[in-house]
């Protein structure tokens, strides 16, 4: 098989063939491997892997841009990719922001591999379900237990070259009884972080205190998010918030400078602790950029076109389709309080003597001790944006809501739906509690993976059931 580099090397020369030598080109090259492993009604039911390589070629020519993309990297076909994108860029509007390429540095390649799983097959993934669909004690089981490795290379007309390689896993399972779900899932590198036994342990104590919720009204309520919920409040604050070309345009709420957070929230978008490449799309190097650092937000995601509008430097977000969608930190997380001797380890299951209620591992269960009246939530879904500036946003909760009184869960609630400006729930003193260890997520086979601690917030604005 042909390197990445060495194809992605193949495919500048024959732009230079083609296009001639004004032609700027950058090209990426992705060889994945990437298997999954379903199960449902406690029995796998399906095993799928797929490999394919990706060329993506973004060309320059005479003022003008085109992109292409293609999975047939035989001879063939990279020369009709390249002659194609030389006939489209003729076609295409003038580029007057085209911002240049990325000149020749040193990318630091080593990347997140682990061995062991980039040579997991489907025996190692049904250990993991076994030990799931055994621990939830008879319950219906239902998820997915994934493993996969990535090779990339990057070059471009201007002698740049860069690559890099990652290996990733990541389990998510469902357990249900009577009608409630209860869902555990978790995310690494390493295949061997991956616990069956504890997710399935923690999801099948969730779903049996989730049947027969009561019904509570509508209202501003303290909450505690376990990590699965903050997932979604970092993919939005990512999007839309963090997000250079918004953040141009004036639709983001980040102002540079500004204490816009609690001073226990830091934001850190870092790729090198992530299944993930050491360079975007436009062959920078990826290193950790603090967005908000003790609440005070210190700059936004840029690529080199969103970067050369603002006058700054590219702070490597660029993503495919970049020009459309702008630069995104697809690798954030919010940074855990700091540990203390005697902590919870991560992953570590509470008992239901321990939380009279649904499972929950030990660094939420703190938090939950902390709230007088408040909720815990596990899910957000189906969540849209309202107003982008402010980031107000509406969704509804998933796979179990409960009532805490007094430091413990007392009754399962209805599910609710909520319109809430995430930026205000994280505002000064809008914070009450972060907790020490975080969950890496990930959603099916997404380059994005997000790093999420559980979260106690001052209030949440529930605005009615979740039918309406």
């Amino acid at each position: 098989m042909t390197s990445p580099l060495d194809l992605a090397g193949r495919v500048v020369e024959l732009v230079r063939q083609v296009a001639g030598p004004t032609a700027e080109a950058e090209v990426g090259v992705e060889h994945a491997e990437l298997a999954l492993t379903r199960f449902a009604n406690s029995f796998i039911h399906q095993n799928l892997a797929d490999v394919a390589t990706t060329v993506r070629l973004r060309l320059h020519l005479d003022g003008r841009t085109a992109t292409a993309v293609s999975t047939v990297v035989g001879d063939e076909g990279v020369r009709g990719l390249v002659e194609r994108t030389v006939a489209a860029v003729r076609h295409c509007p003038p580029d007057p922001g085209w911002p240049g390429l990325v000149p020749p540095g040193a990318v630091d390649g080593t990347g997140n591999w682990d061995e062991a799983t980039a040579n997991a097959g489907p025996e190692q993934r049904a250990d993991r379900v076994r030990e799931f669909v055994d621990a939830v004690g008879g319950l219906e089981a239902a998820g997915y237990c994934r493993t996969g490795r990535r090779e990339g290379a990057f070059a471009n007309t201007a002698g740049h070259s860069a690559t890099g390689r990652h290996t990733e896993a990541m389990m998510d399972g469902i357990a249900r009884c009577g009608g409630a779900d209860g869902v555990a899932r978790v995310g690494s590198v390493r295949l061997a972080d991956l616990h069956g036994g504890v997710l399935g342990a923690r999801a099948s104590v969730k779903a049996r205190a989730g049947v027969a919720p009561v019904e509570l009204p509508p209202g501003r309520y303290e909450v505690v998010l376990e990590p699965s919920a903050v997932v979604d409040l970092l993919q939005n604050f990512a999007m839309y918030g963090f997000n250079g070309k918004a953040y141009n345009e004036q639709r983001s709420f980040a102002v540079p400078g500004a204490e816009q957070f609690d001073r226990s929230v830091t934001l850190l978008d870092d790729p090198l602790a992530s299944p993930a490449l050491p360079f975007d799309a436009e062959g920078t190097g990826r290193t950790p950029v603090a967005l908000v650092e003790q609440g005070v937000t210190r700059t936004v995601s840029h690529d080199r076109r969103t970067a050369a509008e603002a006058g700054s430097s590219s702070t490597g977000h660029a993503v495919p389709g970049g020009a459309a969608m702008g630069a995104i930190p697809l690798h954030l997380g919010l940074v855990p309080a700091p540990t203390t001797e005697g902590a919870a380890t991560p992953g570590e299951v509470s008992g239901p003597g321990e939380v009279s209620g649904p499972v929950v591992d030990a660094d939420t269960a703190a938090l939950v001790a902390q709230v007088r009246r408040g909720l815990l939530v596990t899910d957000f879904w189906y969540t849209r944006v309202l107003e982008p500036k402010s980031l107000v946003v509406t969704g509804l909760t998933r796979n179990g809501v409960w009532l805490v009184e007094d430091g413990e869960v007392t009754a399962a609630v209805q599910n609710f739906r909520f319109t809430q400006s995430y930026p205000q729930a994280l505002a000064p003193g809008a914070v009450l509690g972060i907790g020490r260890y975080a969950s890496l997520q990930s959603q099916t086979f997404s380059s994005a993976w997000w790093s999420a601690p559980p979260l106690r917030l001052a209030s949440w604005n529930f605005t009615g059931g979740a039918s309406g």
